[in-house]
């Protein structure tokens, strides 16, 4: 890959009084924000329901731009769009798409979440490595990797990616997965848990889990109707 892309994951919790205004009120502002979601060409965006799911989230934008700044203007423009306005933020990850660091040959579970048909689910958090990980020699880090891509290779069903958020974000690396089946990932994470990578390990919370609906689906499920 050439050229670096940034890719954003923007945590929203709706306040609660956006539902007890008039329903005419609702739908006219809710139509603003879907507009608002889909109206920069150069920023690809798809859109998840956290409702219930995390507490104060109810909406994820997960978003890809050729640079930072389209997705800062498209958060802007969501939040001061009719629904958007009622509207915190609760999480923002950023981080840079480049190549893989210690995969060789990426598969398809390792490519772009953002090509191809979407999963039913997507999660995503922060994740950040420990000193002593980067004093590491080179050979000595890509064998704890081997260990730990072989057993996410066992698990077809889950693509991932990983992005690089040094110097951008609070974290080390923004980390996401695509599935249809939770269950799955589950166990994949719980065997992670007993590689040797997890001994470096810092920081890999708050893990937000999205179900993937169009945006008008979504604000219906919040009250537009």
């Amino acid at each position: 890959m050439s050229e670096s892309r940034y890719v954003q994951a923007l945590a929203l919790g709706l306040d609660p009084a956006w539902r007890r205004q008039p329903s005419d009120e609702r739908c006219r502002s809710a139509e603003e924000l879907c507009a608002a979601v889909s109206a920069r060409s150069e920023v690809k965006t798809f859109t998840y329901s956290t409702i219930g799911l995390k507490a104060g989230v109810d909406l994820l934008l997960w978003s890809l731009a050729p640079s930072l700044e389209p997705l800062e203007e498209q958060a802007a423009h969501v939040l001061r769009s009719g629904m958007g306005t009622w509207m915190t933020v609760r999480h923002s990850f950023l981080g840079i798409i480049r190549p893989p660091q210690y995969v060789k040959r990426p598969t398809s579970q390792e490519r772009s979440l953002f090509e191809g048909d979407r999963s039913a689910y997507l999660i995503v958090y922060p994740f950040t490595k420990s000193t002593d990980w980067y004093l590491l020699s080179q050979q000595d880090r890509q064998t704890v990797m081997n260990e730990h891509m072989k057993v996410g290779h066992r698990f077809k069903q889950v693509r991932q990616l990983l992005a690089y958020s040094f110097g951008v974000d609070d974290m080390d690396f923004l980390v996401a997965y695509e599935t249809d089946d939770l269950p799955a990932f589950g166990e994949l994470v719980r065997e992670l848990r007993g590689t040797e990578s997890r001994r470096s390990t810092v920081r890999d919370t708050p893990i937000l889990t999205g179900i993937h609906r169009p945006i008008d689906e979504i604000t219906r499920l919040l009250g537009a109707e």
